[in-house]
C-alpha cells in the first residue's frame, strides 16, 4: 500500500518522455511516475496522444495501477472550459473522485526576446500555461472540495529571476503564482490545500534548449549549489507525493523552490 493508493490525480503534461540516458525526461511524466508508484490512478493530458499512449502502457505495465489518457490542448480560439470540462467528466466517469490535481503543462517560445515576441507566442504561453490553471482549478474545485485535496501548480525560476528570451513564459508562471495565492487564501477553509513549485528539473526539454539556443540557456540555466540539476521523478515528483500526503503539514499558498534537491521557501 502506498501512500496515495486509491486516489485519483490529474497531471497535465503528462506524456512519456524520456531523457538522453533513459530517465524520466519530463516532471508530468516524473511526477505521473513517483504517483504510480505510490498506488495512486491517474488522469494524464497532453497535446500528443502517442507519448500519452506510451506512459499509460508503461505506467499500468509496471505499477499496476489505472491510467485515462486524455488528449487535452488549452489554446487561443479554442473552446478551452469544454476542454477542460470533458477531462474532468471522463476522470469523474473512470474513477469516481479526484484527489489531486496537478497543472503542470506548458508551452512557450523561449530564447526569443521581449521585442521580437508575437502575440501568437504570447498567447501560446499564456493560454497552455495561465489560462490552462485557471480552468483546470476551477472544473475540480467542487470534486477537490469533496475529497478534501490538494492543488500543485507549477510556476519558474524564469518569472522569480527575469531570465533573458522568456518574457512570455516568464508572464504565465508568474501569473499561475499569483492564481495560486489567491486559490490558498480562498480554498483553505474548504479543506483544499494549495500549493507551487518553481522547480529547475534536468528534462528532455532543457536537453534541447540548451542545443537550440546555447546562449540564452548558459544566460539563464546556472548549475545550483548542490552540484546536480533536480531529477523530475525522485525530487520534483516526491515533493508532490509529500504535499499529497494525509500528513502532510506543510502550509498553504506556499512557493516551493526546488533546485538540485534543495528546498527553499521565498
Amino acid at each position: 500500500m502506498g501512500f496515495l493508493t486509491g486516489k485519483t490525480a490529474i497531471i497535465t503534461g503528462g506524456g512519456r518522455s524520456v531523457l538522453s540516458d533513459g530517465r524520466c525526461g519530463s516532471i508530468g511524466y516524473g511526477i505521473a511516475t513517483a504517483y504510480a508508484k505510490e498506488g495512486a490512478n491517474l488522469v494524464i493530458t497532453g497535446r500528443n496522444v502517442k507519448k500519452l499512449e506510451d506512459a499509460k502502457e508503461e505506467l499500468e505495465r509496471l505499477y499496476g495501477i489505472k491510467v485515462l489518457a486524455v488528449q487535452a490542448d488549452v489554446s487561443a480560439g479554442a473552446d478551452n472550459e469544454a476542454v477542460v470540462q470533458n477531462v474532468v467528466k471522463q476522470a469523474m466517469d473512470e474513477f469516481g473522485r479526484i484527489d489531486v490535481l496537478i497543472n503542470n503543462a506548458q508551452a512557450s517560445a523561449s530564447g526569443v526576446t521581449l521585442t521580437d515576441h508575437t502575440t501568437e507566442q504570447f498567447d501560446l504561453a499564456l493560454y497552455s500555461g495561465l489560462y490552462a490553471t485557471f480552468y483546470y482549478m476551477k472544473a475540480c474545485y467542487p470534486h477537490l472540495a469533496e475529497t478534501k485535496g490538494t492543488v500543485i501548480n507549477f510556476a519558474s525560476g524564469a518569472g522569480l529571476f527575469g531570465n533573458f528570451g522568456q518574457c512570455a513564459y516568464a508572464a504565465a508562471k508568474e501569473g499561475v503564482r499569483g492564481l495560486t495565492r489567491v486559490a490558498a487564501n480562498e480554498w483553505g477553509k474548504d479543506g483544499i490545500n494549495v500549493n507551487i513549485i518553481c522547480p529547475l528539473a534536468w528534462t528532455a526539454q532543457l536537453e534541447n534548449f540548451e542545443k537550440a539556443y546555447p546562449d540564452a540557456f548558459k544566460a539563464n540555466v546556472k548549475m545550483p549549489p548542490m552540484g546536480h540539476y533536480g531529477d523530475s521523478e525522485k525530487e520534483i515528483g516526491r515533493v508532490c507525493v509529500q504535499l499529497a500526503s494525509p500528513d502532510f503539514k506543510y502550509m498553504s499558498g506556499e512557493t516551493l523552490t526546488l533546485e538540485g534537491g534543495m528546498g527553499q521557501r521565498p
